[in-house]
This record gives C-alpha cells, structure tokens and sequence, in this order.
C-alpha cells in the first residue's frame, strides 16, 4: 500500500493507449440540455466547457450525446446521427476547443436512452425486451418495444460514428455510458434484458453489445484515441446487475483495451447516484464497507476496491466527494487513478485549482443545505417520497446553475428548490415542444 503523499491531485496520468491526462481531477458528465430545436451544438456549450477547463480540470467528460435522435435522456440533449453539416461541425469544434483551453482533455460521453426515452420524445422507446414502463410516478416513460438483431447492429454502428465525429472535431477522448439504466446498461441487466437469443442470458451475451461498440469504436478512432466506459458496481435491485457481474465485465472491458473505466451505479428506479438521504447504495457485503467516513463520502468506492482487486485498467470514482482528504486516500490507499467530481463544479468552476495547490480542504455540500421546507419537509423525512422529492429538487438547483454558466453568468448559492424544480420541468417541457423532429 502506498501513503497519502505518493500521488498528489496535481499528478498526470498516462492511459493504456498512450494519452496522457495531466492531473487527476475530472469534471464527470452531468445533462446539459443545451441542444437548438435540432439537437445540435450551440455557443452555451463552448462557453460552459470553456468555464469548467478555466478552473483546471484535468478531463471533462460532456453529458449524453446521443446517438439516434428518436431516442433521447432529454429533449435538449445534443445528437449526433448522421451527416452532420458544416455548420454543425464548426459548433462541435468550438465545443472541443473551448474544453482543451488550459491542456486538459475533453471526452464526449455517447449514449442511447433505451427505454428511459421520456414520452415527450418517444411514445415508444426501445429495450433489450419489452420488460415494462420504467417503475416511476407520473406516468413519465412508456412500455417499450423488444429491439430487432438488425437494429442492434444498427446502434453498433451509431455509436462507432459518433465517435469518430467526436475524433473528427476535436474531441480528445469519448466515454461509452453503460450505467445508470440507459440502453446499454439494460442488456447488462437480467431483470430487463430476458432475450433468449445471443444479446441475452449469460453475462457474456448481454455484455456482447457494449463490447461490439468497443470493438467497433476502436476500429473509429484508431489505436491512440482514449476510450472510457461508466459502467455500474451494481443496479441494487435484486437479481439485477451484481457486483460480481460488473467484475466480470471490468475484465472484459480491460481486455478489450478500453482506457478509463468509471464506477458508477443505480438507475432510475434505483437513484443511487442522486445521494439521497436514506437512498445511498445498499452494500451487499458488510466487510467492504470502511469504518472511516469515506465510504459514505464516496458512494462508490467500496465496490470500486473491491472491482481493483481484479484488473488493473486505470479507475475512475464519481459521486460524493466532498474532501481533499478522501480523493488523496483514494489515490493511494483504493488505487483509483481518477477522482470524478460533479455538482461542486456546477457552482465553483475552480475548485480543481484549488484542491491541487491545497488551498481548500473540504467542498461545499449544497445539495445538504437547501431544501424544500424544514423540518419533514427536508431531504431527512420520514416520508420517502418527501426524500426523493428533496434530491429531484436539488438536482433542478444544479441544472439551473448549469444554465447560468452557458449564458456567462455569476452561479447561485441558493435557490427557492420549487421554483427551481418547477422552472427545471417546465424549460424541459418547452425544448420537448420546440423539437424538430
């Protein structure tokens, strides 16, 4: 085991293709929802990057680019599906330089939503099988349809093309997203994906098509381009997605030659990445959780020493670092090489300055300091859907803030969370009616 000071925030990292990171601080990916009418790229990308990579993060990783138009996370997500016109690549280009403007990388995260498409998008989304509606109130998604073995060759390609756009523009890396519920995540899940047909079944045919895209993103981008994927430890839903299932695919995914791997987990049904009160990960082994405070520091890192155990491929852990203390013994106790941060970044773009001169210590929880009214009002009810209400409230205060960047804006410290949350549904509502489909 290593001490604290062998590696310092400020240290590069050389990845398994060649790149070099050069320090250990990444601005994980968060939506945007910054796309025009047409899915495509606009200035408030360029400036918002351009924000982030000022404050001196080592690698941004963009939110969902989405590979088919038809099937989105939000309806002002940015697309890439097809030609894509000069116009729309001069807007690309701008993007990726403006993340590169201190040397730091810039990697574009594609994706497909599968059956988490919204209704205001798809009145029939797309999944392995057609298991069921995402299980969540409101009537938000519908049931989807089984996807054919042409069309999933098909999303092969899609995402090998939008990652060679990625190359083609600037971009210095892309991230595959395999977490969180969305399509490919959904083959890896048995309780979705029940194809009895070679996508299906065992874990090496419902880990057949991440791998494909790997395959086929590789043969894009070509040998010295990063490839990242965000894979979950665990969907914590029983006799879903495992623990040991995602050891499984870590080895193969590192035997594939895929650069970062970032640990993630939950879905929408299971939000595990919100950070929740009273919704943080369920630990299927007692023994990997720390006695010290970082395991409920880091939602992740536990199921991310323990994947360690079994690869060597470079890690990366995002979600709920909140001290320079932590991210340290991270590096140097767990063996993580990167140290994913999200919402901090949504209100102090230079903090990653900060943490490498060590001029701050801790990092403001303000998701833990607003809330929708005090006392069983507040994210620690007793009342479940009043918690869940709470974390979907503080996401708007982030989203809002994100927006406040694009536009060159100062950030808020604090936000009326109805307000937020109800401007947040209702700018959703809009980009869905302004859609060009």
């Amino acid at each position: 085991m290593t001490t604290v000071a062998d590696l310092g925030l400020g240290d590069p990292l050389a990845l398994p293709c060649g790149a070099a990171l050069p320090n250990r601080l990444c601005k994980a990916a968060m939506t945007e929802g910054l796309a025009d009418a047409h899915n495509r790229a606009t200035d408030r990308h360029a400036t918002l990057y351009r924000r982030w990579a000022e404050g001196g993060i080592g690698l941004s990783i963009t939110g969902n680019v989405m590979v088919d138009k038809r099937y989105l996370e939000r309806p002002a997500n940015l697309v890439i599906d097809g030609e894509q016109s000069a116009q729309q690549l001069a807007a690309l280009q701008a993007y990726a330089t403006a993340g590169r403007v201190r040397g730091g990388h810039i990697w574009m995260q594609i994706s497909h939503a599968g059956r988490q498409t919204p209704k205001s998008v798809a009145t029939e989304p797309v999944a392995p099988s057609a298991t069921g509606e995402v299980a969540l109130p409101g009537g938000l998604f519908a049931k989807p349809r089984a996807l054919s073995t042409d069309e999933i060759r098909e999303i092969i390609g899609r995402f090998a093309h939008t990652a060679f756009v990625a190359k083609q523009t600037g971009f210095t890396g892309v991230q595959v997203h395999a977490a969180h519920g969305y399509l490919l995540s959904e083959f890896l899940n048995p309780l979705i994906n029940q194809r009895e047909d070679e996508w299906g079944g065992p874990l090496e045919n419902r880990a057949r098509l991440l791998l494909e895209i790997i395959g086929a993103v590789r043969e894009a981008v070509g040998a010295d381009f990063p490839i990242g994927v965000k894979l979950n430890s665990s969907d914590f839903q029983k006799g879903g997605f495992s623990l040991e299932d995602s050891i499984a695919v870590v080895g193969l995914l590192e035997k594939a030659g895929v650069d970062l791997i970032e640990i993630s987990g939950g879905n929408y049904e299971q939000p595990a990445l919100l950070g929740i009160e009273g919704m943080e990960p369920v630990y299927q082994d007692e023994a990997m959780v720390k006695a010290s405070t970082r395991a409920r520091e880091a939602y992740f890192l536990n199921y991310a020493a323990a994947i360690r155990k079994n690869c060597q491929v470079p890690l990366m852990v995002t979600g709920g670092f909140r001290t320079r203390s932590a991210m340290l013994n991270a590096l140097n106790e767990d063996d993580i090489q990167m140290i994913g941060l999200a919402r901090p970044l949504c209100v102090d773009t230079d903090l990653p300055d900060r943490l490498i001169a060590g001029e701050i210590d801790e990092l403001t929880s303000w998701e833990k300091l607003q809330a929708l009214g005090p006392g069983w009002f507040g994210p620690t009810s007793s009342n479940a859907t009043l918690r869940a209400m709470n974390g979907f409230a503080n996401m708007a205060f982030f989203y809002r803030n994100i927006i406040r960047l694009a536009d060159g804006k100062a950030t808020k410290r604090k936000m009326n969370l109805l307000f937020a949350f109800i401007k947040h549904q209702m700018t959703d509502a809009g980009d869905a009616k302004r859609l060009v489909r």
